[in-house]
């Protein structure tokens, strides 16, 4: 059972997960500690994030991927502050945290901008814990510093780290660069990616539209020659999905292709006036030029 309802959660298959929920209950599978952990996980994952604290707390055993699963999604959903406060409640009751623990707690502290409560977190991961810091948590950090707009920190972070950076830590620090327009900073970060995954559109598209806002279109002619000559073209859009009524609709940017794509775009202006209202104004400094 705790093997089925993983699968709904890798797929997000929320309804299927509460029909094995309910199977398992009138069957007379106890809530037990794995049956329960997958639980928490599936729900916090598929967006159900009560469900996912309901089992948690309905369980009388806990083992530490419940705890880690429902630090996580409390993170993910936005609940920095619960997220925390989760924590020092396992703290409390003597479960010992892992490395995958931390993930989700400096998650949290990215997501409330809470800095140096990242880096309390950071540092005690070692020095209380004596858990090897691994490129995740080194990716949590660069990602809550740059988001910070603390990008010399960010980049020392990356030049003292103790494995070698991936393309997730100088993404993240990429991201910063993008947010607080530092070119200098953006550029090198890009020169390491491209070492990484040479042929990611992505961060050629990035550092294109960086240049464009400030007017430096020789940049952008030296950098759209350069993915001609390398042969890289644009890679394909993210898309994403959502199950309704036992059915997965997948979307993507400009596909057109959904049976109910008409009438998904004449409620689209309804939902731009209300993202106004509530105060969000998207970024039209520049569009994708690459």
């Amino acid at each position: 059972m705790a093997t089925v309802i993983s699968a709904c959660a890798h797929i997000g298959a929320l309804d299927l997960g509460k029909e094995i929920h309910l199977y398992a209950l009138q069957n007379g599978f106890d809530l037990d500690v794995y049956i329960g952990s997958a639980l928490i996980d599936m729900y916090a994952k598929c967006g159900s994030l009560d469900r996912s604290l309901l089992v948690f707390f309905k369980l009388r055993e806990k083992n530490l991927f419940c705890w880690n699963s429902v630090i996580e999604g409390l993170a993910v959903h936005g609940y920095a502050d619960e997220a925390l406060k989760m924590f020092g409640r396992m703290e409390r009751e003597k479960v010992k945290p892992n490395g995958v623990t931390f993930i989700s707690v400096l998650s949290a502290c990215t997501h409330a901008g809470l800095v140096e409560e990242g880096r309390r977190r950071f540092l005690s991961i070692t020095n209380d814990y004596s858990i090897p810091l691994e490129v995740g948590h080194y990716g949590c950090m660069v990602d809550l510093l740059s988001k910070a707009g603390l990008l010399e920190d960010a980049l020392d972070l990356v030049r003292s780290m103790k494995v070698q950076p991936n393309s997730v830590i100088w993404g993240a620090l990429l991201g910063g660069c993008k947010l607080y327009r530092n070119l200098e900073i953006a550029q090198l970060a890009v020169n390491e990616l491209l070492v990484l995954e040479p042929h990611n559109s992505g961060y050629y598209n990035l550092l294109v539209n960086m240049y464009a806002e400030v007017n430096r279109w020789g940049e952008v002619a030296k950098i759209r020659v350069a993915m001609k000559d390398l042969g890289i073209e644009k890679r394909c859009p993210g898309s994403s999905w959502i199950e309704m009524e036992k059915k997965i609709h997948q979307f993507s940017a400009s596909d057109k292709s959904h049976p109910a794509s008409s009438e998904i775009h004449m409620l689209l202006p309804e939902l731009d006036g209300q993202l106004k209202l509530a105060g969000y104004l998207p970024e039209l400094t520049c569009g994708d030029l690459g």
